[in-house]
């Protein structure tokens, strides 16, 4: 058997800079609903890890070669749980100054690598 090749993204995004707000968003994430980690998964993000300084988030993602962001994006909006746990988050989550309009997390560009 074939093993696919892994790649990683990592991306960003603030929260709202509110301890309570920040403390529900921790809270959330600790019993993310099993529909959110099904599409996690089927769309071919094989790990996800998320940390916080302060309220900037940073997510790395580890994905295989079937993923492909506009395809997550496309089968997140025929997903109505998944609509519902967005629109949940955005309580939570402050765009980037130069986020595009609706846009969330932002792709970061890797500028160093020890490799």
């Amino acid at each position: 058997m074939e093993s696919k090749k892994i790649k990683r993204h990592c991306l960003t995004l603030d929260l709202y800079d509110d301890p309570e707000l920040i403390k529900g968003y921790e809270e959330w994430h600790k019993q993310v609903w099993p529909e959110i980690i099904d599409s996690i998964k089927a769309s071919g993000i094989v790990d996800m890890q998320i940390y916080r300084a302060s309220n900037r988030l940073f997510m790395i993602m580890e994905v295989n070669e079937d993923f492909d962001f506009e395809l997550k994006a496309i089968s997140d909006t025929d997903n109505q749980r998944v609509q519902e746990w967005e629109k949940m988050m955005w309580q939570f989550q402050k765009p980037l100054s130069f986020a595009k309009p609706g846009e969330k997390w932002v792709i970061m560009n890797e500028i160093f690598s020890l490799k």
